[in-house]
């Protein structure tokens, strides 16, 4: 074969492999359920909120703080929740779903997480060179939280050859900040079976 027919011949194939692969997207909606991998995903997550809201939610520990505080709604922070499962989980999606419900409840108050609470108190220090006086918002006045939330997600993962079972446990946990008395504990569950598919040419 010349080399201009050789040439063009893979020319022909690049041209051929690049047509073939190119990328389709389609806008779905953002509830609707699409499992790609078996890995966890947002509807996973949705699962998890939606759940620990209604259930933190319904239980007898925010009237008790209310009553025993003069109408005082609890203060609650938001600690760590451990990925301690095998796949990279963003647990910050489902915390944040809770911590809204909960705030548009009008019942419940949250208090800015570790991480928030850096960036705020070095606005507030370049407050005190920076900004008229009037304006200026003061140091060691911020809102101590009353209970943190805690947790982790854990998976178990049954496989064999093609086929596997994954089970994922996510516990939540709101501790009393003070004397350290557990006030609620949720758990959610979710099962998957995975089997993948045998590709023929």
């Amino acid at each position: 074969m010349k080399k201009s027919q050789l040439l063009m011949s893979l020319a022909l194939v690049s041209i051929v492999a690049l047509t073939g692969c190119k990328t389709k997207v389609k806008r779905v909606g953002v509830d609707e359920t699409i499992d790609l991998s078996g890995r966890w995903n947002d509807t996973d997550s949705q699962l998890v909120s939606a759940e620990m809201v209604s259930d933190l939610a319904s239980r007898s520990w925010i009237e008790e703080y209310t009553a025993a505080h003069g109408g005082q709604k609890p203060v609650v922070i938001v600690g760590t929740v451990r990925n301690l499962s095998s796949e990279h989980i963003e647990t910050e999606t489902f915390t944040k779903d809770l911590e809204r419900e909960l705030i548009n409840s009008g019942r419940v108050k949250f208090v800015a997480n570790p991480i928030e609470r850096g960036e705020l108190r070095q606005e507030r220090k370049e407050q005190q060179t920076w900004s008229r006086e009037e304006t200026q918002k003061r140091l060691a006045a911020e809102t101590g939280a009353d209970y943190m939330l805690q947790g982790g997600i854990k998976t178990i993962i049954d496989q064999e050859g093609k086929e596997s079972v994954k089970f994922y446990q996510v516990d939540l946990e709101l501790v009393q900040l003070e004397s350290n008395e557990k006030a609620w504990i949720g758990s959610k569950k979710i099962k998957k079976y995975v089997k993948k598919r045998s590709f023929s040419l």
